[in-house]
């Protein structure tokens, strides 16, 4: 009777617990119809103007809604596609009269910067205004300002001006202080990746090619600037150089903005622009909400189709999502886009500072596979260095923006030696009874012998090889001109297509257009890939805590880079091709 009554009451807990679950399910699939409903198309009147902020993360591809049921994942992602879709479209939209920078800093990389700039210059040829605003502007936002037609800052306001730094995070001292020693086995005098966890600052090496990087990236900067303000790249040095902006008048008197004004004073100005009254309120359309304004139709739906399949993150083994390269979900969606015969060419776009080598050779195989049937064109955003370059080196074309990061060909293998820690810190000693000799391969409680650290040196070795024979294949060079371009380098875009390792240069805009060029269509459609996630699969996630890297950023915001920074050390496995520092420009 005792165990009648034990599972008749387990019985009832688990159908307790099953309706609560289908009800909730039954509230999401309501709610979720209703919130698709509500982002059904949105209309605009006449004499509207985009209000582009750019103060959230822009990632390369934006992500869904993640709003469910009450429970809230990570704010939508703006997406550089949706931007640049976005301005296309508004060049063409006659309710649009124009669009209102209101910038501060715009977390973003250079090169993404730069590409939403180029679009906001192209949007331009229709005639249509647009004006830029800022309390405070950073050197990023300021970039992006000079494509504006007019400048604007308040009377109180400056604009950081003053050249680029790079930051490097060192971590040899904290590993001292745990008594963790890192063996570090690598193939490449400027392999730069693992100098953070032996050395306390730059080499020479790495001084010298961070240097030179960054000065490509600021010359790239200035001289859109100049060309915008009608400034000689000589004169914007000096100012930078001797720090001259350090007023709102500052800038004014160097012609780096054009009035100064507060924000009611530019909103009058602005209701002038648009010959409204000034009672009459302003039409403002965020670049969000603009997203569901529809464009112009088309007559019918193209056939013919062209893949921009999406790579952002650390490269690793597995399915990955859409902030990390997982070798699985990559390679599918590259098999996909080959399978299909309406794909008539595929668009890679990779943002990523590399990773597992293994991983990296498993996706550069489908690239390989796929340019045999259909062109691929490569294009490189923020970074793609490293393995980040390994999984391009294979595409018909390699296109990049000139301040992007690529090369880095190189390859190391890290492995910790936690001895000390264990045994001096924590009071915790090893000991093990093997079969064989090296039974223990590879050891992280005690150092490395010197034969297991020989095998290592000849697996990197290898692997080297055959990262810079594949890239000699896919770029039509010879292996020794790899090597002396490679050797872990990294270069700027505007250096990697003077030594061969970019074709062109341009964003994802004009990658697209090579590609159907190539191609040889006119009329086609774009499909995005990998496939993500529908809101109920996401929904799942955040009922089952899938989702803790989102929560992560929001509660750790800037000081995520850190966790992130360690936690990539810990999770790499195998011999790496990545970028292990993250550049941070200031």
């Amino acid at each position: 009777m005792k165990q009648f009554f034990k599972f008749m009451f387990a019985s009832m807990l688990g159908t307790l617990i099953l309706l609560v679950i289908v009800s909730l399910i039954t509230f999401g699939v309501v709610a979720g119809i209703v919130a698709m409903a509500t982002q059904n198309e949105v209309a605009i009147s006449k004499n509207t103007v985009i209000l582009a902020r750019f103060n959230k993360e822009i990632a390369d591809r934006s992500t869904k809604s993640k709003i469910m049921m009450g429970y809230s994942g990570p704010e939508k992602t703006t997406g550089l596609n949706e931007i640049l879709d976005n301005l296309k479209k508004a060049r063409k939209d006659d309710n649009i009269a124009g669009i209102y920078l209101d910038l501060s800093d715009i977390p973003a990389g250079i090169s993404t910067v730069d590409e939403i700039r180029e679009g906001i210059l192209d949007f331009k040829k229709s005639g249509k205004f647009v004006w830029a605003y800022s309390e405070v502007y950073s050197q990023k936002a300021y970039y992006l300002a000079t494509a504006a037609d007019k400048i604007f800052l308040n009377p109180q306001g400056t604009i950081d001006f003053k050249g680029l730094s790079s930051e490097t995070i060192f971590i040899k001292g904290l590993l001292e202080k745990l008594d963790i020693k890192m063996q570090i086995i690598r193939h490449g005098k400027f392999k730069a990746a693992t100098e953070p966890l032996f050395l306390d600052k730059m080499s020479p090496e790495n001084r010298k090619q961070i240097t030179e990087l960054i000065s490509d990236i600021w010359g790239t900067m200035i001289t859109g600037i100049g060309e915008s303000r009608k400034i000689g790249n000589e004169e914007l040095n000096r100012i930078a150089d001797s720090l001259k902006i350090r007023t709102a008048s500052d800038a004014l008197k160097y012609s780096l903005v054009d009035q100064l004004t507060y924000k009611d004073e530019l909103i009058s100005e602005l209701k002038k622009k648009l010959a409204i009254g000034e009672k009459t309120k302003i039409q403002f359309v965020s670049m969000d909400d603009y997203n569901a304004v529809p464009g112009k139709k088309k007559t019918g739906t193209p056939k013919d189709k062209i893949a921009v399949v999406y790579a952002s993150g650390s490269i690793a083994g597995g399915e990955g999502d859409d902030q990390s390269i997982g070798s699985e979900r990559i390679s599918k969606a590259i098999r996909k886009a080959r399978e299909d015969d309406n794909v008539k060419a595929i668009v890679f776009r990779i943002n990523s500072g590399g990773g597992s080598a293994l991983a990296s050779d498993v996706i550069w195989r489908e690239i390989d596979l796929a340019r045999q049937v259909k062109p691929v064109v490569a294009s490189l955003g923020d970074v793609a260095a490293s393995g980040g370059y390994y999984i391009a080196c294979a595409a018909t074309k390699i296109m990049a923006d000139p301040t992007s990061i690529t090369g880095s060909i190189g390859v190391f293998g890290v492995i910790p030696n936690m001895q000390g820690l264990f045994s001096k810190k924590l009071g915790i000693t090893f000991d093990q009874a093997m079969t064989n000799k090296n039974g223990d391969y590879i050891p992280v409680t005690k150092p490395l012998t010197p034969y297991q650290t020989l095998l290592i040196q000849r697996e990197v070795d290898h692997i080297y090889d055959v990262f810079t024979g594949k890239v000699a294949a896919g770029r039509k060079l010879t292996q020794p001109a790899v090597d002396s371009i490679g050797q872990g380098r990294i270069w700027s875009g505007a250096d990697a297509k003077t030594i061969g390792l970019i074709d062109d240069f341009g964003g994802l805009t004009k990658a697209v257009e090579m590609a159907a060029g190539l191609a040889k269509t006119k009329d086609y459609r774009l499909i995005s890939l990998p496939e993500q996630k529908e809101w109920f699969e996401e929904l799942i996630d955040q009922i089952t805590g899938n989702e803790p890297t989102a929560k992560l950023k929001q509660v750790l915001g800037e000081d995520y880079q850190y966790y992130q920074y360690i936690k990539e050390i810990r999770e790499m496995k195998g011999i790496q091709a990545r970028m292990l520092f993250e550049m941070k420009l200031q």
